[in-house]
């Protein structure tokens, strides 16, 4: 599916969705995403379902439509310290837990232990609870791209987008980045997002995580463009969260939080003609 073109917008245009992750992973997560929604240059977000503090985002959600939200289907836990697992209870779905309940720290476990079968019950329960709620997500998204551990967790995602009518976070690179032949798993007439943007580690160990972003602003391509962002506030509890994690640690949720709240990159994708997008305008032309 052509972006672009089924937006009406001319194959010079610049779209941009400036996307957090991780909504629901605890309150610092939930206050410094709303912050960023409300204040800042954030168009999209998407929550962990399974998560301890969903419940305070999916409030959130349902009273404020406005605001462009998806599902971000979970099937890991990264965390040394701070664990959780399925919606579902764990011996429904054996092949997501460890001995605890919790889910598998890493894609690898993952697609050591998971079935087809548990990976398609739990990521439905997690949509169903959404819609329970009285959430109307705009789309679907995952947690560490864990859909991508198998091509078959990557088509059940796919039919997921199809049975829920919602369009589902594809893109080449990451996909290409999780160890798959994009052009093996990609349909050429499904929507796929044409260029990712996320800061390293390199970036952040560096200090030039802003100037990661304020490259990305001044050197946007043509076409839809997704960069996705964990803002989040470096307080005891993030730091009590993300301890011995400093890949997407407290420290560098801070620092994401910080340069999207900031009227100077508003400035900037003003600058730089660069266009707004979201997926309720995406999911509205796809029907």
């Amino acid at each position: 599916m052509d972006v672009l073109r089924a937006l009406g917008y001319s194959q010079n245009e610049k779209l941009l969705m400036i996307h957090a992750d991780d909504a629901g992973l605890s309150h610092s997560e939930n206050r410094a995403t709303v912050q960023a929604l409300e204040n800042g240059s954030v168009n999209s977000y998407s929550i962990m379902v399974p998560c301890p503090w969903s419940y305070e985002m999916m409030e959130f959600a349902r009273d404020s439509p406005q605001f462009d939200n998806g599902i971000h289907l979970t099937l890991t836990c990264e965390w040394e310290k701070y664990r959780f697992g399925p919606v579902l209870p764990g011996n429904e779905v054996p092949g997501l837990v460890d001995g605890n309940g919790h889910f598998y720290k890493t894609r690898e476990l993952l697609h050591k232990h998971a079935t087809n079968e548990d990976v398609g019950k739990e990521l439905r329960a997690q949509i169903e609870r959404a819609l329970d709620f009285g959430l109307k997500p705009t789309h679907l998204d995952s947690h560490m791209y864990s859909v991508a551990a198998r091509p078959e967790f990557l088509e059940i995602y796919r039919d997921l987008g199809k049975t829920y009518d919602l369009p589902v976070f594809f893109n080449g690179q990451l996909i290409t980045e999780m160890g798959l032949d994009a052009k093996k798993v990609l349909f050429d007439d499904e929507l796929v997002v044409d260029n990712l943007f996320l800061g390293t580690f390199a970036d952040f160990e560096k200090g030039r995580l802003a100037d990661y972003y304020d490259y990305v602003l001044d050197n946007l391509p043509p076409g839809f463009n997704v960069l996705i962002l964990h803002p989040a506030f470096d307080d005891f509890e993030m730091q009590g969260i993300t301890v011995n994690h400093p890949n997407f640690g407290s420290r560098w949720r801070q620092l994401d939080y910080d340069y999207f709240i900031n009227e100077s990159c508003k400035a900037k994708l003003e600058e730089n003609g660069i266009r707004s997008v979201t997926w309720g305008e995406i999911q509205t032309v796809m029907k």
